[in-house]
């Protein structure tokens, strides 16, 4: 009866913000780039964040929330709620020289609150494409863009990637001045003070920090110049491989700079959350903070997963399992912990239902709405499998994983000349969350299981999809100034190229032909009702 009575209340507030607009909640999307799960204070880490123990103490701790290993294709979930296999950006993240973004046809989470009246910005680092115009963040919802189409920029200026200059506002580019992390706190919250306060606000706010390379201001230098450095072993091979022959050459370790890092984007959070104060606006904004994958815990990268195994890169917990929290304080009880599996592509519907809006016309969400038991904190019992992968940074080297509330397979494949060799790793997730004990022996036929599944999975991943192309083509050149680069609209034809097949008829036979090593044609999944064929999704209407 209780949960009825909430539910009745919820519904009533949801339908008098529709009514009055500006009584929707405002909603701010936080990011943050490779932290580690034992680096923030309120899971026992040493570095000091205060600002992240705030959120974390007056909302609920997402402690089962799950992401992809690497940033891109993390992204393109959390803008998309679909799995990034299907979107083409699963093993590899965009890089300069790539020409890849997320389909036009895909619909962003702020076109969502766009056309729901509400105003939408984004402020950081965006890493989903800068090839054309159409991949841009000022044509997938954002009525307002400050910051970086690229990564790796660099925490002072120039703010450069590959040696060209990548800070913009709106196409056009910047000049500020300071240290980056800070200057993205200070346009946030000029953005939440110069708002239109007759109309609720989509913020996106993704930071650079703590992504390599590392820099911070002198004074939080010194602040953590003697943090212990002696962290406990990730228990995977790369990593701890670099962590080792960082020792043997006597390098620095990169730990003391890491938690300079991370303070002062604790400090940058910690501006936002004072602006919506000072507006009073707090009690009826929605803040989600999440990082973007596991910490990067190799020697250059300096973060923290444990008690969690691996780290960035990996589909180890330590890869995946993320820190997170969400706040509201109109709507969720403070201090409360959600210990149901959630992952990024359930950001999209699980925002939606709790602002009472519905996403439009969309392709099917391979998220699920988790708003009910956000709002409750009761278990939600995860019947279906999430599935992950990564080629980062090995070439040739695939990390896999499908898993749920009992079983997760972990597939270490290593792809040579002439051979291929998998490697497999089932843990009872539940019984050891911390990944000590390998039952692949023990089950075999758990294993042939799980394994056939990652199989029909990769099988969608469009064949043109990320790779991991460390290095660029032959002869690359970047350009002077990354603002300028994307293709205009006006410069580009109406409706998205199709493959080199000459027609229809021979693309579905050649689509047919590939078979589990990918897709021609996009959204397009084999089916066995079509004899093998593939037939694609069409866009659904959501009705709430």
């Amino acid at each position: 009866m209780i949960q009825l009575l909430r539910r009745i209340t919820l519904l009533s507030a949801l339908s008098l913000g529709a009514a009055h607009g500006q009584d929707r909640p405002n909603m701010i999307i936080m990011v943050a780039d490779d932290l580690g799960w034992n680096d923030v204070g309120y899971h026992g880490g040493d570095i000091e964040t205060p600002s992240l123990d705030r959120l974390a103490a007056e909302g609920i701790q997402l402690d089962r929330f799950y992401t992809t290993p690497i940033c891109s294709p993390t992204r393109a979930a959390l803008m998309t709620g679909r799995n990034p296999m299907r979107l083409g950006i699963a093993y590899g993240v965009i890089l300069p020289w790539d020409n890849i973004g997320v389909h036009p046809d895909e619909r962003f989470l702020p076109e969502s609150f766009l056309d729901a009246g509400y105003q939408t910005a984004m402020v950081g680092k965006w890493h989903l494409g800068h090839a054309q115009q159409s991949y841009h963040p000022n044509e997938r919802g954002f009525e307002h863009f400050y910051g970086h189409l690229h990564t790796e920029v660099g925490y002072y200026p120039p703010f450069a990637n590959k040696g060209g200059r990548d800070f913009q506002q709106n196409g056009v580019t910047i000049n500020d001045d300071g240290y980056e992390t800070f200057l993205l706190a200070d346009e946030a919250s000029r953005y939440i003070r110069e708002r239109d306060p007759e109309k609720p606000f989509f913020l996106y706010l993704p930071f650079l920090a703590p992504h390599t390379p590392l820099d911070a201001p002198k004074e939080l230098q010194d602040k953590y110049k003697d943090i212990n450095t002696d962290l406990a072993p990730a228990r995977s091979q790369q990593t701890d491989a670099t962590r080792r022959m960082a020792k043997l050459m006597l390098r620095e370790s990169a730990r003391p700079m890491y938690a300079a890092v991370v303070d002062a984007m604790d400090q940058s959070i910690g501006k936002v959350l004072d602006t919506l104060d000072d507006e009073k606006i707090t009690d009826n904004t929605i803040v989600l903070f999440m990082s973007d994958n596991g910490g990067a815990a190799y020697s250059i990268g300096g973060a923290d997963n444990a008690p969690l195994r691996g780290g960035k890169g990996e589909v180890f917990e330590g890869g995946i399992r993320v820190v997170s929290a969400m706040r509201w304080p109109e709507q969720i009880e403070a201090g409360d912990k959600l210990d149901s599996i959630m992952t990024v592509m359930d950001v999209f519907p699980t925002v939606m239902e709790a602002a009472g809006i519905s996403p439009g016309a969309h392709f099917p969400f391979d998220g699920q709405s988790l708003w009910p038991s956000i709002k409750s904190g009761a278990v939600a019992p995860r019947d279906d499998y999430v599935f992950f992968a990564s080629e980062t940074p090995i070439y040739g080297h695939f990390n896999l994983t499908v898993f749920n509330d009992q079983w997760k397979l972990v597939q270490e494949v290593d792809q040579e000349q002439l051979t291929t060799t998998v490697t497999s790793h089932l843990f009872n997730i539940n019984e050891d969350p911390n990944e000590y004990i390998n039952l692949a022996a023990q089950h075999p036929d758990v294993v042939e299981e799980l394994a056939e599944k990652i199989n029909e999975w990769r099988s969608i991943y469009p064949i043109h999809g990320t790779r991991s192309y460390l290095a660029g083509p032959p002869g690359w050149r970047a350009p002077l100034d990354w603002s300028t680069y994307p293709v205009p609209l006006d410069k580009l034809q109406a409706a998205p190229a199709k493959s080199m097949a000459p027609t229809d008829m021979i693309e579905k036979i050649l689509d047919f032909q590939h078979g589990e090593r990918g897709r021609l044609t996009y959204n397009c999944e084999q089916q066995w009702y079509l004899a093998g064929a593939c037939s694609q999704s069409d866009k659904v209407k959501a009705e709430d």
